[in-house]
């Protein structure tokens, strides 16, 4: 499987910036989305970044990929969506009945 990996932009220079990710900082190839400022959340994938995103939807995909991690441990990942917990499922818009 191929997954995407948010990643904050530490350095920046043309078409290259240097970024942290969940475990380590790496050269990220940015001639997709542009030249980024420092702080700026890009979705990083296979050393490119892909797009730029908002550090809410970023926190939410590092959360969901903590999560898997702890499946895989055995671990409990209940904390990890606190959105989720204690509520019912909601079927989005387009699928209620009108």
């Amino acid at each position: 499987m191929c997954i995407g990996i948010p990643m904050q932009v530490i350095e920046a220079g043309p078409h290259r910036a240097w970024c942290q990710g969940p475990e380590e900082a790496v050269p990220v190839d940015t001639l997709l989305v542009g030249e980024q400022p420092p702080g700026t959340w890009l979705l990083v994938f296979q050393g490119m970044a892909r797009e730029v995103m908002s550090e809410d939807r970023a926190r939410l995909v590092l959360n969901a990929l903590e999560a898997l991690r702890a499946v895989a441990r055995g671990d409990a990942f209940d904390h990890l969506f606190p959105d989720l917990v204690g509520r019912e499922p909601q079927l989005p818009d387009f699928l209620r009945p009108s």
